[in-house]
């Protein structure tokens, strides 16, 4: 188990690991390195073996954290810079060439605003498998959504739900969004994190579900979040504090804004001839 507190980020666990053992060797089985996607940082860490899982507690898979500048954009061409780069590292974790057919599902609980990131991004995402036969549509990649809400509303986990989809659609890739949780409060809903190890519903908060993975669905699975919550224990708050998680008082406008950044680099990713100004015409 990793030695710090509760974090879904790989490329923050990392961070954690060379302050907190001051090493200024690389970690075994770990690979590291600061880059840029259209002009925003990203960290990148790929965890290559088991001694690489053990240590920073995460399944081995290539992590994208991409940061976002205080003042998240929301219109014009910084907004589509940033759909750009997330789009770009969606690439990375699917095959080559892309599958020819896609499942997203959005992960979380609309009732809870911090969790409530997946449910949200549905809205924005472009479902084309229904409509292949429609003159204007002919061309797209099919793509289908669900969106399995939580085992406490449902009675289903999200994974069997997912997993008996792509048994009937069989899908060349999943994509699967929910909010995450992290231990620095400077990357709250600061980043994004895109994977293709899959992701384990409320592992963040200490619920975990059945992961949705390559192992567990037969499929590549890219998982795409942003931090929204910080364990108290992680701010110094002590012991009795312990199960408390903390939101920014903006959460609400933050988990929108990067609902609509999520859905629509899904869609510049599955379709990779599209605009953001096509999106706008066709989500409307």
């Amino acid at each position: 188990m990793a030695i710090y507190g509760r974090t879904d980020l790989a490329a923050e666990a990392h961070r954690l690991w060379r302050e907190r053992t001051a090493a200024a060797t690389a970690l075994p089985g770990v690979r590291a390195e600061e880059t840029s996607a259209e002009g925003f940082p990203v960290t990148a860490v790929e965890i290559l073996d088991s001694e690489g899982e053990r240590v920073l507690g995460k399944p081995r898979g290539q992590y994208y954290e991409l940061r976002m500048p205080p003042l998240f954009p929301q219109h014009g061409e910084d907004f589509e810079r940033a759909v750009s780069a997330v789009s770009a590292l969606i690439r990375r974790c699917l095959p080559r060439p892309l599958p020819s057919s896609a499942l997203v599902a959005a992960l979380g609980n609309p009732d809870v605003t911090p969790d409530a990131l997946g449910p949200l991004c549905a809205g924005h995402i472009l479902v084309t498998r229904h409509l292949l036969e429609e003159p204007a549509f002919r061309g797209f990649r099919p793509v289908a959504l669900c969106r399995p809400g939580v085992l406490g509303t449902s009675g289903v986990e999200s994974a069997f739900q997912v997993q008996t989809l792509c048994q009937t659609l069989r899908p060349g890739c999943v994509l699967a969004i929910d909010a995450l949780a992290g231990v620095e409060p400077d990357a709250l809903c600061r980043c994004v994190q895109v994977c293709d190890a899959g992701i384990a519903p409320g592992s963040g908060v200490g619920n975990d579900r059945e992961a949705l993975s390559l192992a567990t669905l037969g499929v590549p699975v890219a998982a795409l979040g942003v931090p929204t919550v910080i364990d108290a224990a992680a701010l110094g708050a002590g012991g009795s504090f312990a199960g408390l998680f903390v939101t920014p008082r903006y959460i609400d406008s933050a988990v929108r804004q990067y609902a609509r950044l999520l859905g629509y680099a899904i869609n510049a990713a599955l379709q990779e001839d599209l605009r953001v100004a096509d999106m706008e015409l066709l989500l409307t």
